[in-house]
C-alpha cells in the first residue's frame, strides 16, 4: 500500500505535504517581503525629509512572524479538507492574530507620532510632556479596549451587554470623577489647540504672570510680584486671557497738552515735531498725530505708534527716548506743557 495515500485526519500524506509545503512557502515570502520593503524604507528614511516614511519603516518593523506564521496555516488550511469547525477556529485565530498585529500597529503609530510631538514639544513648551505622555496612554487603551471587543465578538461572545455595562460604569465613574475630568480634558485642550504655551505671559482678570508649568489637573504662573499662582486648568480655559506672548508690535498711544496760550503757529509745529521724535528711533512705525480737542486747561495733541517688538522693556525705552526728544524740541520752541491751573480774576469796587 502506497504510504502517500494512508489517511490521517481524512486527509492522505500527500495532502498533507501539500499544506505543509504551503505554509514553509507562504511564510518565506511573506518573511522576503517584509525584509525588502524593510530594507527599502529604511534607506529611503535616510534621504527624505519627511517623518511618514520612518513611521511606515516602523509598522513593517513590528509586524510579528508569529502573525506571518498564522497566515501561512491559514492558507496550508486551504489545501486540505477539514470540518467546518476546525475549519472556523483556524479562522477566528486569523483574525484574533490579525487584530492583535493591527493593535502592534497601532500602538507603533501612536508611539511614533508622540515621540515626533514630544521633540517639538522638548524646545518650545517641555511641560507639556506629562500630558503628551497622558495622550498616548489613553489612546493606547482605547485601542487595545476596541481589538479586546472585536476579538471577544469572533469568539461569538455577546458583548451588547457588556458594552452597556461598561457605558454605565464608566458613566458612573465619570461623574464621580468629573472635575479631575473636566481638568484633565482642558489640559489636553491646551496642549493640542495651543492657547498659551510656557514662557507666555498672560493676563487674566486682576492676576498676571508668566507660564511656568502646564500639567494634567493646574497651570502655574509666576507673577510679577514673584508668587505663584495656581489655577485649574478648566477655570482658566472658561476665563478670557490676555496673552502677551503672542504679541508682535506693541500699538502705543499717547496724549501732550499744550498751554492755551502757545500761538498757532507753533501749534501746527508740534505734530511734526512729535513725529520726527517717533521716527528717529529704531523699530518704531508712526501712525498719527492731531490736535485732539480742547482740554479744560490744555490744548491737547493724541499721538499714535507702533512699536516693532513684544519685549516690555524695549518698548519703555523707545516711549522715554521719544518723551526726552520731545521735550528737548519743545524747549528750544518755547512750547510750554500744560498742567491744571486755574485763572482767578478779582473785580475791585469803589473810588480809586
Amino acid at each position: 500500500m502506497n504510504i502517500l495515500n494512508q489517511q490521517f485526519f481524512g486527509n492522505n500524506l500527500s495532502q498533507w505535504a501539500i499544506a505543509g509545503t504551503a505554509i514553509v512557502v507562504t511564510v518565506f515570502i511573506l518573511v522576503i517581503i517584509q525584509r525588502l520593503i524593510g530594507r527599502r524604507m529604511a534607506a529611503l528614511a535616510k534621504l527624505s525629509e519627511t517623518q511618514w516614511d520612518d513611521i511606515f519603516a516602523g509598522l513593517i518593523a513590528q509586524t510579528k512572524l508569529l502573525f506571518l506564521f498564522i497566515v501561512g496555516a491559514f492558507t496550508g488550511s486551504l489545501f486540505v479538507d477539514l470540518s467546518v469547525h476546525i475549519r472556523g477556529v483556524i479562522s477566528s485565530v486569523l483574525i484574533i492574530a490579525l487584530l492583535v498585529q493591527v493593535g502592534l500597529w497601532g500602538v507603533s503609530l501612536i508611539t511614533t507620532l508622540l515621540e515626533l510631538y514630544r521633540q517639538r514639544a522638548q524646545e518650545k513648551n517641555p511641560a507639556a510632556i506629562t500630558s503628551i505622555n497622558v495622550i498616548g496612554l489613553i489612546s493606547k487603551f482605547a485601542l487595545w479596549s476596541t481589538v479586546l471587543l472585536l476579538a471577544l465578538n469572533n469568539l461569538g461572545v455577546n458583548i451588547t451587554s457588556l458594552v452597556a455595562g461598561l457605558g454605565i460604569g464608566g458613566v458612573a465613574v465619570a461623574l464621580a470623577i468629573q472635575n479631575i475630568l473636566g481638568d484633565l480634558f482642558a489640559s489636553l485642550s491646551i496642549v493640542l489647540d495651543k492657547p498659551f504655551v510656557n514662557g507666555d505671559f498672560l493676563v487674566m482678570g486682576e492676576f498676571m504672570g508668566s507660564v511656568e508649568y502646564i500639567g494634567l489637573k493646574t497651570t502655574r504662573i509666576r507673577s510679577l510680584s514673584g508668587e505663584q499662582l495656581v489655577f485649574s486648568n478648566s477655570d482658566l480655559l472658561n476665563s478670557r486671557i490676555r496673552n502677551f506672548g503672542r504679541m508682535f508690535e506693541r500699538r502705543v498711544v499717547f496724549n501732550i497738552g499744550v498751554t492755551y496760550q502757545t500761538s498757532r503757529e507753533k501749534l501746527k509745529r508740534i505734530p511734526t515735531i512729535i513725529r520726527d521724535a517717533v521716527k528717529v528711533q529704531d523699530n518704531t512705525r508712526f501712525d498719527r498725530c492731531h490736535f485732539m480737542k480742547y482740554g479744560d486747561y490744555a490744548l491737547m495733541f493724541e499721538t499714535v505708534f507702533y512699536v516693532m517688538s513684544a519685549d516690555y522693556n524695549t518698548y519703555m525705552d523707545i516711549q522715554q527716548d521719544i518723551y526726552f526728544d520731545i521735550h528737548k524740541r519743545f524747549e528750544e520752541e518755547h512750547i510750554e506743557f500744560a498742567y491744571p491751573t486755574q485763572t482767578l480774576f478779582v473785580a475791585k469796587n469803589g473810588a480809586a
